[in-house]
């Protein structure tokens, strides 16, 4: 019985010193604040806008102020940008009407032009009309237009992501502007 409390003692005393030293004994360790990640959807914005009216005098042999201009808002991605452009029946007979040089026509579609926009931080502002203008040929009469009603001329402008994913390389790959507009064709 001595033996057990002997033992039982010096279990107890060994218990006693391992919780005193535990007690003092410090690890060292680090935490870093939390690192939270935030996915947004990308987007592209455009405005449309016209500061000279719409609805114009056409007098034979004259110039028309006239500029239709595309905004890329700021902070848009990439983008191919598209220009519709509808010219009514015989339009061409009364009027001429001549593209910015920077949009190029796609030749599948007539009347559709393009351009590539690179992202910025500030909006991107683009004519549709080369000088912002048209001009009415001087061969107009108000018999000819008497007979064929007054031409009209509209334009809707479309924008469509550059980028359409990436190739097994992790490499970006871009529509090609065809196959951009097919992505809104009307």
């Amino acid at each position: 019985m001595k033996k057990k409390k002997t033992l039982a003692l010096a279990a107890a005393a060994a218990l006693a010193c391992c919780c005193v030293a535990g007690g003092s004994l410090a690890w060292l360790w680090d935490r870093t604040e939390p690192l939270d990640n935030v996915f947004t959807v990308g987007h592209v914005a455009i405005e449309l806008e016209e500061s000279t009216g719409t609805s114009y005098k056409m007098i034979p042999g004259c110039t028309i102020g006239k500029d239709p201009t595309v905004t890329v808002k700021a902070g848009s991605e990439d983008c191919w940008l598209f220009v519709r452009v509808e010219k009514s029946e015989g339009f061409d007979n009364y009027m001429a009407c001549v593209l910015d040089d920077q949009w190029k026509e796609l030749t599948s579609h007539p009347g559709v032009y393009y351009r590539q926009v690179p992202k910025a931080g500030t909006d991107q502002k683009f004519s549709v009309l080369k000088d912002d203008q048209i001009t009415v040929r001087d061969t107009v009469t108000e018999e000819a237009m008497a007979a064929a009603g007054n031409p009209t001329l509209t334009f809707t402008a479309y924008a469509v992501q550059y980028y359409n994913g990436e190739d097994e390389h992790g490499n970006p790959t871009a529509f090609d502007a065809e196959d951009a507009w097919a992505q809104v064709a009307p």
